[in-house]
């Protein structure tokens, strides 16, 4: 797949390839979505409502569907790019074409976020949690799992050689690497630790800067 100069969702050849680019930059991707699996099963109630936002192709549905069918639980993933829908794999559920941050939300049980306010403009963010820990039913959880600024000092330097000596384990050609970072300029920006604190989340998992947090209501 060739990266493009500047990296967008609403492309046919980046929506086509992503299932195996995705594993390849990122190689803890599975392990994540696992801890995300075992996490939503504590929270999926019979008859219940859970959200994926920003779905992708279908990766958090496929991933939670035999759950949610022998929960009866209600399924809505959402996601914005056309290209994106139009390799979405999952067959149980319903998959909506919005904005994420245009979405008229029902009371829900579970939401899950992976890998997708990292890509929410900044200045939505806290609006859009504020709007989804206000439907979140009692007893209910919000999943995030994101890439976060990074900590500074010499250990940022570590913490950040840390994820390109995985990603070099996977990817063939490393130009490729260095190509994704510099398409990422402007369209990729991480989440901050102050934007959660209100919310009081807990960590579940972290590598590097990729950090999953589950906001308890």
């Amino acid at each position: 797949m060739k990266i493009p100069t500047n990296w967008t969702f609403e492309n046919k050849e980046i929506a086509e390839n992503f299932n195996n680019h995705v594993r390849e930059q990122l190689p803890w991707y599975d392990l994540a979505t696992n801890s995300v699996v075992h996490l939503a099963r504590h929270y999926i109630p019979n008859d219940g409502l859970v959200y994926d936002l920003g779905a992708s192709t279908g990766n958090i549905g496929n991933a939670i569907k035999d759950i949610l069918k022998t929960r009866n639980s209600n399924f809505v993933a959402i996601e914005s790019s056309k290209e994106m829908i139009d390799m979405y794999q999952c067959n149980y559920g319903e998959l909506v074409h919005q904005d994420i941050n245009k979405y008229n939300y029902s009371k829900f049980d579970l939401c899950i976020a992976f890998l997708t306010f990292m890509f929410v403009d900044t200045k939505y963010r806290e609006d859009l949690l504020d709007k989804l820990y206000d439907n979140c039913n009692k007893g209910g959880a919000i999943i995030i799992f994101d890439k976060m600024e990074s900590i500074g000092g010499y250990i940022g330097t570590i913490n950040y050689r840390l994820t390109l000596a995985e990603k070099v384990k996977t990817v063939k050609d490393y130009k490729e690497i260095i190509d994704k970072e510099l398409s990422l300029q402007g369209v990729q920006r991480p989440l901050s630790d102050k934007l959660l604190t209100k919310y009081n989340p807990t960590l579940f998992f972290k590598f590097s800067d990729f950090v999953g947090y589950i906001i308890e209501k």
